[in-house]
């Protein structure tokens, strides 16, 4: 296609270059030359030029321009010529009444398209069917459809254009309904549906529901004999796929002879749709090997959303990051957006360097280009850096919406930086977002963790109740502090207003039953939430029953509820019942369940960590020891636990035996005063534990 631009480009400079010499002042060889440039893809300046150049320019030649701007998209120079046009009285005709409400429609202005309405009125060609069609379209565009409806019934022609016009109006909308009401009526008044027609028809259809309709439209697509149209073939394949109906998709697909590259791009959209990760990585390398087409952004879109899917496994991601490099999409704004999005999906922190690379890449940063970012971090548990990259939004004047205060929130969640967290807050209730269910779950989190349940309810009673988000975040925050009584309380007044329940809520409900003891009432909510409340029981709530019964030493219900699940049990499940055989010294069962943990998780430390511990303490110091060489074999080390505390506005971290911090001087003699203290006014029962203390500092 560059190529053909090129030899078009060609061949309308060597005529531009024998028109100069020939001094021709006739219009037309110019005009043609106008309209040469304009198809080219040479750019609109060129076109400019010709027509500057023209020495008696006539109405065509206004004409011309006037289509060669509307085709650009250069809609305000368009209206510019407009008025010029009408200045000389040139406006008066369907062509340039048609271009300036084609640029209206673009540029969705319908004030401008009732202006050249009144125009066409005057000028006697409200009913000509050319102009008629183009002012319905701007209507549909905008969606006012009353008007576009008042028009259309009004016509004294209509032409296929306006059938189609209105139907993809209808089709915006959502009014499928009304758009095969209008089919059906199309049809009976004799007129064929073309390749438009069958595009918007097959937009509309979305749904399962829809498949018998679909088959329906595919049907007539036969009859009429578009089925031989490209455009028409690639909408069915989405429409198809939006129906369920893969197969026939699929069918589609390789029925057609001359695939063009929206062809193969349908296909994968298709796929990743259905979640077919490795279908659509499959069809991705044929379309690579065989297809003949240079993959857009569309194409990497796709794939790399079901990389994405794949967030424990970063090798299928590196490879097609590989390729957007080599394409030279890496600066393409919705492309590098996936990419950073997908970094952020993947386990690893280091995938954090590569965001970050993708975004410095981009010459376009949106706003989904800077929360991409700020949510990778906090997600990956890099608090302080996405505080930092948050300042920076800031600074940079970028908008913030309820999806960077919710991420900005949660990092002082695990930084238990309050007073940010606050100051937050009051950016939050400045920007009126304060309602939205992530932010006002982000807010009741943070609230709760820093032990202010008061403040937490007060968010809780200003957000938008009516979907189970910040309840279940309210729910949360009770339930880590002991009290399941209003635990209960808020999932009964959530019976009460019939808000509805999703398997968050009994997360949260099973969670505050484990934390404060209450086994039996824990053991009905999971026996009952399927049969009771349709809520299907997921891996977590399998994860909160064994907690439950770990917790009251009941273990060999917690193994028996491990062993009636109907799928297979993750790290998660077995970490949850290893940590309360450590509780309660259960060495044998401790010694089956890390078995199963070192099968799932290998690399998981924490698994090693809790059976050494369990070692050392029985006593066990050969095995304490072959544990501890495994680790080393497998370069595997614990991984220090950390602790953070705000002075001042200023955050101080600690990490197990740190010396690192420049006034730990003063640190510890201060904390050896508290001890001296302490020991004066404790029990002498408490002065061993408290020696055992005063010996580590």
């Amino acid at each position: 296609m560059r190529r053909h631009h090129h030899l078009l480009t060609l061949a309308a400079a060597k005529s531009h270059a024998a028109l100069l010499k020939s001094g021709i002042s006739s219009p037309t060889p110019w005009n043609q030359l106008l309209t040469a440039y304009s198809a080219c893809g040479s750019g609109l300046a060129a076109a400019r030029r010709v027509f500057d150049e023209i020495p008696l320019p006539d109405a065509v030649s206004w004409n011309s321009l006037l289509a060669a701007n509307v085709a650009a998209g250069a809609h305000p120079d368009a209206w510019r010529l407009v008025r010029a046009m009408h200045a000389r009285g040139l406006t008066a005709s369907t062509f340039a009444l048609g271009s300036a409400l084609r640029s209206a429609a673009a540029a969705r202005r319908p004030a401008l398209a009732a202006q050249l309405q009144s125009f066409a009125v005057k000028s006697g060609l409200a009913d000509n069917v050319i102009p008629a069609s183009a002012l319905l379209d701007v209507y549909a565009k905008c969606g006012r459809m009353s008007d576009a409806r008042r028009l259309f019934d009004g016509m004294p022609e209509r032409n296929t254009v306006a059938w189609n016009a209105l139907m993809a109006g209808y089709a915006e909308s959502g009014s499928l309904a009304q758009v095969m009401a209008l089919f059906i009526e199309m049809e009976r008044e004799g007129l064929v549906p073309d390749e438009a027609t069958f595009a918007v028809l097959l937009v509309a259809v979305e749904g399962p529901s829809w498949c018998f309709l679909m088959q329906e439209l595919h049907g007539k697509i036969v009859k009429y004999g578009s089925a031989l149209g490209l455009v028409v073939a690639n909408a069915a394949i989405t429409a198809y796929s939006q129906c369920g109906a893969l197969a026939e998709s699929r069918r589609i697909f390789d029925g057609i002879e001359n695939r063009d590259l929206i062809s193969w791009n349908s296909m994968l959209g298709a796929y990743a749709y259905h979640g077919m990760d490795d279908e659509a990585m499959r069809f991705f390398v044929r379309m690579m090997q065989e297809s003949g087409v240079r993959p857009d952004m569309y194409t990497f879109t796709s794939i790399i959303s079901v990389c994405s899917e794949h967030g424990h496994d970063d090798h299928r991601g590196r490879g097609i990051h590989s390729l957007v490099i080599k394409i030279g999409l890496e600066g393409v704004t919705h492309v590098c957006n996936a990419l950073i999005a997908m970094c952020s999906r993947f386990t690893e922190k280091c995938m954090m360097e590569d965001a970050y690379k993708c975004f410095n890449s981009l010459v376009l940063k949106d706003t989904v280009s800077w929360n991409s970012m700020l949510t990778g971090y906090s997600q990956h548990g890099l608090s302080a850096d996405a505080l930092r990259f948050f300042r920076c939004m800031r600074s940079e004047n970028i908008r913030t919406d309820e999806f960077a205060f919710s991420a900005a929130l949660r990092s002082c969640s695990d930084l238990a930086v309050l007073q940010l967290g606050r100051q937050i807050h009051s950016l939050v209730i400045q920007s009126g977002v304060a309602s939205n269910d992530f932010v006002s779950s982000s807010l009741i989190f943070m609230y709760s963790k820093s032990g202010m349940l008061g403040d937490a309810r007060k968010s809780f009673e200003e957000a938008d109740k009516s979907s189970s988000v910040p309840w279940n975040s309210m729910m949360f925050g009770y339930a880590q502090h002991g009290q399941a009584q209003i635990v209960t309380n808020l999932f009964n007044e959530m019976l009460e207003l019939k808000v509805p329940l999703d398997h968050v809520t009994f997360v949260g409900l099973i969670t505050a039953y484990s934390h404060a003891g209450l086994v039996d009432e824990g053991s009905e909510i999971l026996n009952t939430m399927e049969t009771r409340y349709r809520i299907p029981l997921r891996m977590e709530h399998y994860a909160c029953g064994v907690d439950l019964y770990g917790r009251a030493g009941q273990l060999n219900k917690a193994k028996e509820l491990i062993e009636s699940m109907p799928f297979r049990p993750d790290a998660m499940v077995w970490m949850t019942l290893l940590g309360a055989c450590k509780i309660h010294g259960n060495m044998e069962l401790a010694t089956d369940v890390a078995s199963h943990l070192l099968l799932e998780e290998p690399r998981q430390h924490s698994t090693y960590v809790l059976l050494s511990s369990m070692y050392s303490g029985l006593g066990m110091w050969s095995d304490r020891a072959t544990v501890q060489k495994v680790m080393k074999n497998r370069g595997l080390s614990k991984v220090p636990g950390w602790s953070w505390i705000e002075v001042k506005n200023e955050v101080h971290s600690f990490n197990a035996e740190d010396r690192s911090h420049p006034r730990m001087d003063e640190i510890y003699e201060m904390l050896r005063m508290l001890l001296q203290v302490a020991q004066k006014l404790c029990s002498s029962e408490d002065e061993e534990i408290l020696e055992a203390i005063s010996s580590d500092t």
